[in-house]
């Protein structure tokens, strides 16, 4: 029988998770920002800017395939952790493997090695799709990880809330990026020079947290000695095919497409629509994180009451609110300032649902399915999880940047107002899908084998 984890491994569990958002927080959402900077950001022009081939930029295509690379990698992954037999664990191995490799490749994208456009374009292919290969090494068990150190629904709820507290901190410190670059200008560093010194200490920082986990938890004494039956491509498929899962994969991928454009957008929004310096879209950033803190204790009481389902339906219709007054930022008769931190408001609160439920959702999916067929293959859920994830991130990472230039050949009005709104419609998609997603059978499925095991 497995041990319970005590309170404070739990935390350092969680805060390999901090390692992790603020390692990848650069690549994930400035990427954008630094090859295409908007106007009075003097950063070098590394690559071409403007679109080219079918209306998409270098830039997209960049995040696009090495998104797509990404996602199709997870699954791959999730079963050779599955079945590994590292003696540190089938998941703290993988993280050992990968944390160095995963923070050096955090920042080595925004160091163009040459004045020539195809040399930067190769080395910014070839550098982030490494990047997101030795990512999904660390973050596919790291995850899987969560629903066999939680043993029951509500330990595991309790870790994805202390995960998705740690997850924030970290985005929130990686919001600061632009706050920090300008701090350096302001001691001499230009622009480039001094966004890049900060994405060099996001790796350096995000190394430290994410070995945590891997010092202090010792897998085989707080997991249990699960086995998998299936072939590779079967588990995968039999993961897709359990119906529960399938439901919330599908409404996972609208809110990470709609999401994800919003995400890589903001920064624009900020500056473009509202004509306000780039300081301030880490200000946004920074309040709608640190206040959705305040939301976790009320979505985990919430969510006790009424159940993930009917509270992830809430954030849906939240964020649809939310990306429907972005749409109309700057045609407002106040305060540009006043506008962005309703933005922040708005999204507190389903960012708190989001960051909790979902991998909790995952982890009663994984263990119910196991109790049912006697496959523990929490790897296979997660990964495919991840994988439907990350095809939303790249579907938007591709399109979204070509939406943002709509009408011109450089980022305007028009396009982000679209992109808002498209968003919106994601999010109303969503809400529809989750309609059909039979929670009560869940846990049925997990209050009757307990039972039996109690007995």
């Amino acid at each position: 029988m497995a041990e319970k984890l005590p309170l404070w491994k739990k935390w350092m569990y969680a805060l390999g998770q901090l390692g992790w958002s603020l390692t990848s927080f650069a690549i994930g959402n400035a990427l954008i920002y630094f090859y295409m900077p908007p106007e009075g950001v003097n950063i070098p022009k590394y690559i071409t800017r403007g679109a080219v081939w079918a209306g998409l930029t270098i830039v997209g295509l960049v995040l696009g395939i090495s998104r797509l690379f990404d996602a199709i990698t997870d699954p791959l992954v999730a079963t050779l952790s599955d079945r590994s037999k590292m003696k540190l664990g089938r998941r703290r191995g993988f993280l050992a493997i990968s944390v160095l490799p995963f923070a050096l490749l955090s920042f080595l994208p925004f160091f163009p090695p040459s004045s020539n456009y195809t040399i930067n374009t190769i080395w910014l292919f070839t550098t982030v799709i490494a990047f997101y290969w030795f990512m999904t090494m660390y973050v596919t068990p790291f995850f899987a990880w969560m629903s066999e150190l939680g043993h029951d629904p509500d330990e595991r709820l309790g870790l994805s809330t202390m995960i998705s507290i740690t997850w924030a901190l970290g985005f929130v410190l990686g919001t600061q990026i632009y706050l920090f670059q300008t701090m350096l200008e302001n001691h001499g560093f230009t622009p480039a020079k001094a966004f890049q010194t900060v994405t060099v200490l996001y790796g350096i920082i995000g190394f430290i947290f994410m070995l945590l986990p891997i010092v202090f938890i010792d897998e085989k004494r707080y997991c249990e000695q699960h086995t998998v039956n299936e072939g590779g491509l079967e588990a995968i498929v039999t993961a897709f095919k359990e119906k529960h899962f399938a439901i919330f994969v599908i409404q996972d991928l609208l809110y990470w497409i709609g999401l994800t454009g919003i995400s890589l957008g903001l920064v624009y929004y900020v500056t473009v629509l509202l004509k306000l310096p780039k300081e301030q879209a880490s200000q946004v950033q920074m309040i709608m994180f640190l206040l959705s803190f305040l939301f976790y204790v009320p979505v985990n009481f919430l969510t006790k009451k009424l159940g993930k389902k009917q509270v992830l339906m809430v954030g849906f219709l939240v964020f649809a609110i939310n990306f429907g007054f972005a749409a109309l930022l700057g045609k407002l008769n106040f305060s540009p300032y006043v506008q962005s931190y309703i933005v922040a408001i708005l999204a507190a609160i389903p960012l708190a649902i989001f960051g909790i439920l979902p991998n909790a959702m995952v982890a009663d999916i994984a263990e119910a399915h196991g109790r049912k067929t006697g496959n523990y293959k929490a790897g296979v859920f997660f990964g495919a999880r991840t994988f439907m994830q990350k095809m939303g991130q790249t579907i938007a990472g591709l399109v979204f940047p070509s939406i943002y230039i709509l009408g011109k050949n450089e980022i305007n009005e028009f396009g982000l107002r679209v992109s808002a709104i498209i968003s919106l419609a994601l999010m109303m998609l969503g809400y529809i899908v989750m309609l059909f997603y039979n929670e009560k059978e869940i846990l049925e499925i997990l209050k009757t084998k307990l039972a039996t095991e109690k007995e």
